[in-house]
């Protein structure tokens, strides 16, 4: 739990520390910035174009969550009359313990923490386009936002679509959805047929974003046939997650996991658990599932966070994320084999060489090789000492901490990556592409590496505004022209081949290729063999 939240304080602070660059951006085009209107089925919206680009933010795709629509399917908005302003990011999911955004004030002190407004009305998403009612058909980009399907929101600095969009003249669109709690809570098994969704909501809330995506991305210049969706860390489990749901089959043609393996998620048993200790902890028998509707969301928020800490739910695996509830998720994503689902749709996935750096502990980068081998066997246990060897043998010169991330690393992210990719390509369908992201940010002296959420500025053209994450300087920005260009290539076409890279050729289990991303780019047959081999075998994989 400690080292998820840890990871969700780093997003939270990258973020943050982006935002200052960000603003900066946007009030050096604001001379420029005038209004434009587009036409939704709900109604007619405003926005504003800055440097070419038309932003509309905070536009409704869903009805709020609240009351009788709490741990429901979503449902549509009420339609406006007149325009109505899309001006400003929408609230985000309820998602910071109540305590913690008490204790920081007022409402300009929660801001100036970095909290942002939470609602349970807060099915919005964010456009960016080239242009409105042009009739032209560009590739829509669709972002799932990370923060496990815990926190986070579409309305990152890092994340903005300007850049994006200009760059590719592709439409790029963010969502909010519902997390947590309300999100991924199944009361199927006490509420009956009634709740049989509600482990699956927040999932079903960006099938809802897709569907409003086909039905108007056309107003928005873009094509409701070109679609792709893309993530990273929790953001990549969604997406890996709606390959699996027959309700999101043809809303999206493309998908893109960045350092986010789902192969597996929550079964209904585990779940009717945590959702049974949550009532104890509100004080409701299992009889009364309909009054969690009614419960304010303090209440609900401070019991959910309770029962984290008390049972210590993994929100990956255990609990509060989506359920394989036989319906909306009929079977695990990749496990044992990949969902059938969407096998048609190509797929780029990959992972960073030192995601564990983003998130770990002070004494993490001065362990000893005691405290290395005590860390790695509470992670792989009787294959510790194997795993250990080669990894040392492959990394020469590299010191106990450094092997201590390389190794959970891979554990924790580029051995499930790889192996998404093999059973995906199993299937012998849609294409598979593999990358692994070797690029180390200058920022902390060098210490982080390629750390976690690495990839995300570089893919949306944004490593200026992620600055403190990225450097911001040539090395950087050079790569982010690669990087940003094969993502705009993919959700063109389908293939993330570009001129400025080596030919990436799509994955296959015999040969492994794979594009290695660095100041020099290559690709390279199965990169990590001997660490990937000794790491499947630990995973029981082999």
């Amino acid at each position: 739990m400690e080292t998820m939240r840890s990871r969700r304080d780093f997003i939270k602070q990258a973020c943050l520390l982006a935002a200052a660059s960000g603003a900066a951006v946007r009030s050096a085009g604001a001379v420029d910035t005038k209004f434009v209107m587009a036409e939704t089925a709900l109604g007619r919206i405003r926005g504003v174009e800055v440097e070419g680009i038309k932003i509309f933010k905070g536009v409704p795709y869903g009805a709020s969550t609240a009351g009788k629509n709490r741990f429901m399917p979503p449902a549509d908005p009420t339609k406006w009359i007149g325009v109505r302003d899309a001006l400003e990011f929408g609230a985000s999911a309820p998602q910071t313990e109540p305590g913690v955004r008490r204790a920081a004030g007022s409402p300009r002190a929660v801001a100036a923490a970095g909290l942002p407004a939470e609602s349970e009305d807060c099915l919005v998403l964010n456009v960016w386009t080239p242009a409105v009612g042009d009739g032209r058909k560009r590739p829509v980009m669709v972002w799932c936002h990370g923060g496990g399907f815990a926190t986070g929101s579409g309305s990152s600095p890092v994340t903005e679509g300007a850049n994006l969009a200009r760059r590719g003249d592709v439409v790029v669109v963010t969502i909010n959805h519902q997390l947590n709690v309300f999100g991924f809570t199944y009361l199927g098994e006490l509420g009956g047929s009634e709740f049989a969704s509600s482990g699956d909501v927040g999932m079903l809330d960006i099938v809802h974003a897709l569907g409003w995506v086909r039905d108007n991305i056309a107003q928005f210049g873009g094509d409701p046939s070109t679609v792709t969706i893309f993530g990273q860390s929790g953001g990549g489990r969604k997406v890996g997650t709606l390959l699996a749901m027959p309700a999101a089959r043809g809303l999206f043609h493309r998908a893109i996991i960045e350092s986010g393996a789902t192969i597996t998620l929550v079964e209904r048993e585990q779940a009717a658990k945590v959702a049974r200790a949550l009532l104890a902890r509100l004080e409701l028998n299992t009889n009364q599932v309909r009054e969690l509707q009614q419960l304010p969301v303090e209440r609900i928020m401070s019991a959910y966070f309770a029962v984290v800490r008390s049972m210590n739910v993994d929100q990956m695996t255990q609990g509060f994320s989506p359920t394989v509830d036989g319906k909306a998720v009929p079977q695990h994503p990749f496990h044992p084999t990949a969902s059938a689902v969407s096998a048609d749709v190509p797929l780029m996935l990959g992972s960073t060489r030192t995601e564990l750096t983003s998130s770990a502990d002070a004494a993490a980068f001065s362990l000893s090789e005691d405290g290395m081998r005590d860390r790695i066997r509470t992670l792989l246990g009787e294959h510790a000492g194997s795993a250990i060897d080669v990894y040392r043998k492959a990394n020469p010169g590299a010191t106990a901490s450094d092997l201590y991330f390389l190794i959970a690393s891979d554990y924790r992210y580029s051995g499930p990556v790889m192996m998404i990719a093999e059973r995906r390509a199993a299937l012998g369908r849609g294409p598979v592409y593999l990358y692994y992201f070797r690029w180390e940010t200058p920022v902390e002296g060098g210490r982080l590496k390629s750390p976690h959420t690495i990839e995300i500025p570089f893919a949306f053209d944004n490593v200026k505004i992620a600055a403190r994450l990225t450097g911001g300087g040539p090395e950087a920005m050079a790569l982010a022209d690669k990087v940003s260009d094969g993502w705009i290539a993919f959700a063109r076409t389908g293939d993330p081949n570009t001129p400025k890279l080596p030919r990436w050729p799509a994955f296959n289990p015999a040969e492994r290729p794979t594009m290695v991303f660095n100041n020099q780019s290559t690709v390279q047959n199965d990169p990590i063999r001997e660490q990937r081999l000794v790491m499947f075998r630990a995973m029981n994989w082999s």
